[in-house]
């Protein structure tokens, strides 16, 4: 093999393929990624046998070739050339030689026939979702997955297919978020078979931690297929492929209560600052804070107490609309809440003490709910 090609392309390459390269001791290519030359163009691949990513660079292929190489040491060796230089990659027996300019370096390889085997798309691609859009929803949502294996479903993101939309979750028990997203179907029959078919799965929190950080502000769209409890995407000139969780996963529509009796809207930094005082001084038990809604004095109170510590209250100006509450919040869940919401006021609904209770966006002079993105979180019972 002989290639040449810029640092900047070969750099973005790696960068794009290397964090699903994970330590296997008992597998040692997964350390590596490969190199191979196909249709004209560098092909670089990475993979920890639950998701694979793989892409391909423009690049002068003076001579055919392929070869695994440790991602770690290729991607500092590459960060550290020049940013307008060029690269020369070349394949001496099981070792790849990596110059650039009066740079060069040797790098010892595994055999590219052991490397594990990326599973390639067979059909076509069904939807495609505006990137964007997917960049700002994905920490939202992965925020509020489960850390606990015992319950593999709650550690993925749910998405059901709709007509026109997919409606992404993700839950730990405790807190809810989810995000309604449109789609473009690339094949509408395709897609309505599919929907029929399967219309809820769910992706692993890890693969949308890597779709999210492929997007670029400059990617319009992700295009999606499923085939096989797998699930493709393609970003840019980057393809990513994953295993999806078996599972059914929780019926969470109903959990969701279709209306409120008492909605506060409340400016998102204040806000912020008033819960994460307050988890300060809510050292007891798992940490708890009380709000108290009052309508009379618009006032929402944020009171928290601990024996052996002391005890806070922040006192909020805020837009109330019918009856007084008194609910019981983890602060941290609270705060991770309000954190993810983008604009500069939010709205706190509720029906109960022990129902659940909804964050939201607003936006304009009257404070209009944005319904795309949901978060609810369980209040902690007294």
């Amino acid at each position: 093999m002989k290639v040449i090609c810029t640092q900047e392309n070969f750099k973005k390459a790696i960068y794009n393929t290397e964090r699903v390269v994970g330590k296997h001791i008992t597998l040692p290519i997964l350390e590596n990624i490969l190199l191979e030359t196909e249709g004209g163009m560098l092909k670089i691949s990475a993979t920890n046998l639950e998701i694979g990513v793989f892409l391909k660079v423009g690049a002068k292929v003076e001579k055919e070739g392929k070869i695994t190489v440790p991602a770690k040491l290729l991607s500092s060796f590459v960060n550290n050339l020049p940013a307008d230089s060029t690269v020369s990659l070349v394949l001496e027996d099981q070792a790849l030689k990596v110059s650039s300019g009066s740079v060069e370096a040797t790098v010892k390889g595994l055999l590219a026939q052991d490397f594990p085997i990326i599973p390639e798309m067979e059909g076509s691609f069904l939807f495609s979702l505006p990137a964007q859009e997917i960049k700002e929803m994905i920490p939202r949502l992965i925020s509020c997955a489960s850390l606990d294996n015992t319950r593999p479903e709650l550690s993925g993101v749910n998405m059901l297919l709709f007509e026109n939309e997919v409606h992404l979750a993700a839950t730990d028990s405790f807190r809810l978020a989810e995000a309604v997203v449109p789609i473009k179907k690339e094949n509408e029959n395709e897609y309505r078979l599919f929907k029929e078919k399967n219309n809820s799965l769910i992706i692993p929190s890890n693969t949308l931690s890597e779709v999210l950080r492929v997007i670029s502000p400059e990617t319009k769209e992700i295009k999606v297929s499923i085939e096989e409890s797998q699930i493709f995407f393609q970003i840019d000139n980057v393809r990513i492929v994953s295993r999806l969780i078996n599972g059914k996963y929780p019926e969470y529509k109903q959990i969701i209560p279709g209306q409120f009796s008492t909605k506060v809207v409340l400016l998102k930094d204040e806000l912020l600052r008033a819960v994460k005082i307050a988890g300060i001084f809510a050292r007891n038990k798992a940490g708890e804070v009380k709000f108290e809604i009052d309508p009379t004095t618009s006032e929402a109170r944020v009171y928290s107490k601990a024996e052996e510590v002391g005890e806070n209250k922040t006192i909020l100006q805020s837009e109330i609309s019918g009856p007084e509450q008194e609910v019981i919040f983890n602060p941290r869940f609270i705060a991770d809440a309000v954190q993810a919401i983008s604009t500069p006021k939010v709205a706190l609904l509720m029906n109960s003490s022990s129902s659940p209770a909804v964050l939201r966006m607003v936006e304009g002079k009257e404070n209009k709910e944005i319904k795309n993105y949901t978060h609810i979180i369980m209040p902690i019972k007294s």
